[in-house]
């Protein structure tokens, strides 16, 4: 999930990827020895006061792509199966785990009997109306290709309602991670009558999550939404675990500014913050309010392989192109001076750690030395560069001038950590010339053009929405809304576009499909070798998330997949 923002961060899990899920936080530098100290505790204990982000992209469950959105709607909405604080999946309005057939294609699930907000029943017709709603091209979910796995019936999901309070789901094929896919908010409900009352021609997937007010069926309705500056959520009531939910409301700021997130937190004001300035990591390292927690995810340079920059290269000149600039960034400056967090140099898509869903690790190879890429890596990004038609003159001080110049855009959100490892990548493409322009845009901005494709190259960061590799995979299909580099998409505009892409799609597909889960680790292997042969996806570390919580909250926790749950936290 990106953004989330998801999203998310550097240092602090740079993708609200809203989950996914890439994030809009940044990063981290500096490691000096501080005392622990206390910082001004606010004790209001009925209100929760916290910072994640700025304004979310969407708190849709259907269009959310990004962990900010993705934190909002956990809190407010419930789904199947949700994630304690040990990070094991448990039922929530689920009534215990599926009932699966021998074949491993049938869950039939019993829903527990709950309320909407406004206290109208939920039942199981309503997993019929929400899901089926996301794979519905009119909605545009970009997350609708996770349902593939759920077989059809004509244009519908072969899901049935078998009575008010049991579901039963029928699969194209086995799927080991399929019950974690049911704790994600995109497999959550939504209240039909709000999201028919606002949807029109022009508006297909209606504006009903756009303003306070909606129905939801969490742990918390939104009350009130100042764009731009604050959201305020209340207890539901009618939430079916209400009785465990002591804090009566929770006060979200809304901004990116971290120095101002930060000062307010150190005032008092917020309880909770999920990033740190670059700069003051090194006075709060030592803090036992600080803390930083393993992520399954990737932070990375995306290319896009329709840009303009590869129009006059043939494909193999395009991604030669794109290797140089891979060897050319220094990972482990980036991790050492601005993470300092102790990120992992990431030497492949899929990150370390990371299941292979056959009872083993994914991760086996690298696609570059990481440890070396940067001035060690000059020469041969030179090279490369060389084969496309560049040459180079010896300024005599360890650089180069090229020409023809070579000059391109890199866009981000405005943080400053991922400022900061834009302008490490920055100093090290100057080595041979290059000219990386940084363009700092605005969160929601910038998740529009990634996703239409009007950039050269952008700050991309995904954190995965499940622990299998197919997550990470299926997002660079063609016809996925996550495929921010465009592969497969428009091939007659360049020639230097990879031209295989139907190849990648049909691999995929095969995957999904497998009943083989050994051999199904291998298709993986193979996807993720094609993907990687494209350089249009760059890595650069895998994922930790920083955050700060004060020492008189407890019960707030978060998940490798970046999603942080304040439903059942107290404060004193």
């Amino acid at each position: 999930m990106k953004k989330k923002l998801l999203a998310l961060l550097l240092a602090s899990s740079m993708a609200l990827s809203m989950a996914a899920c890439g994030g809009s936080k940044g990063g981290a530098s500096g490691s000096a020895k501080v005392a622990d100290k206390a910082t001004k505790e606010n004790h209001d204990d009925d209100v929760l006061n916290i910072n994640i982000g700025p304004e979310p992209q969407s708190i849709d469950p259907a269009l959310n792509t990004a962990v900010d959105g993705g934190i909002y709607i956990i809190n407010s909405f419930a789904g199947l199966y949700t994630y304690d604080q040990d990070q094991k999946l448990v039922p929530d309005i689920a009534d215990g785990m599926p009932e699966v057939s021998s074949d491993k294609t049938e869950y039939t699930i019993k829903l527990k009997k709950t309320k909407w907000s406004n206290g109208d029943p939920l039942t199981a017709k309503d997993f019929l109306y929400s899901w089926n709603r996301v794979i519905d091209k009119k909605t545009a979910s970009e997350y609708a290709y996770l349902f593939d796995i759920i077989a059809r019936k004509g244009n519908k999901l072969d899901v049935e309602a078998l009575d008010d309070y049991t579901l039963k789901i029928k699969l194209t094929n086995p799927c080991p991670y399929f019950n974690d896919l049911l704790a994600f908010p995109t497999f959550f409900p939504v209240y039909q009558k709000d999201v028919e009352k606002s949807v029109t021609d022009k508006v297909p997937a209606g504006t009903w999550s756009q303003e306070a007010g909606f129905v939801s069926n969490g742990a918390y309705t939104l009350k009130s939404w100042k764009h731009d500056e604050s959201m305020e959520y209340v207890k539901n009531d009618n939430f079916y675990n209400a009785s465990k939910v002591k804090i009566k409301q929770i006060h979200f700021m809304l901004s990116a500014q971290d120095t101002t997130t930060y000062a307010a937190y150190n005032k008092g004001d917020l309880d909770f913050i999920d990033t740190v300035p670059n700069d003051e990591i090194k006075s709060v390292k030592n803090n036992k309010e600080f803390n930083i927690m393993d992520n399954l995810g990737t932070y990375y340079l995306g290319f896009n392989v329709n840009s303009d920059l590869f129009k006059n290269m043939t494909e193999q000149q395009a991604k030669d192109f794109r290797h140089a600039i891979a060897l050319l960034i220094d990972r482990k400056y980036i991790v050492d001076t601005v993470g300092q967090t102790g990120q992992k140099l990431a030497d492949s898509f899929i990150p370390a750690g990371m299941s292979d869903g056959d009872g083993g690790e994914f991760k086996n190879k690298s696609y570059y030395d990481a440890d070396k890429t940067g001035q060690d890596s000059v020469e041969e990004a030179k090279k490369l560069l060389e084969g496309c038609g560049y040459k180079f003159t010896d300024n005599g001080d360890g650089t180069y001038k090229c020409s023809p110049a070579i000059s391109f855009e890199y866009i981000l959100n405005d943080d400053s950590g991922h400022k900061k490892v834009a302008e490490s990548i920055q100093q090290d493409l100057s080595a041979l010339g290059i000219n990386m322009q940084v363009q700092t845009e605005d969160w929601k901005v910038l998740i529009a053009d990634r996703q239409k494709g009007n950039f050269a190259a952008a700050r991309e960061g995904w954190l995965a929405d499940y622990n299998d590799p197919i997550n990470m995979l299926e997002m660079y299909t063609t016809d996925s809304g996550n495929n921010d580099s465009q592969l497969g998409r428009d091939m007659d505009k360049h020639s230097s576009a990879p031209q295989n892409w139907a190849d990648y799609d049909k691999l995929v597909d095969k995957i999904r499909k497998s009943t083989d889960f050994a051999s199904r680790v291998d298709l993986m292997h193979q996807a993720e070798d094609m993907l990687m042969d494209t350089w249009a996806i760059i890595p650069i570390y895998y994922y930790n998330d920083i955050y700060m919580v004060k020492r008189n909250v407890k019960g707030a926790f978060g998940t490798v997949y970046g999603m942080k749950y304040f439903m059942y936290a107290t404060k004193s």
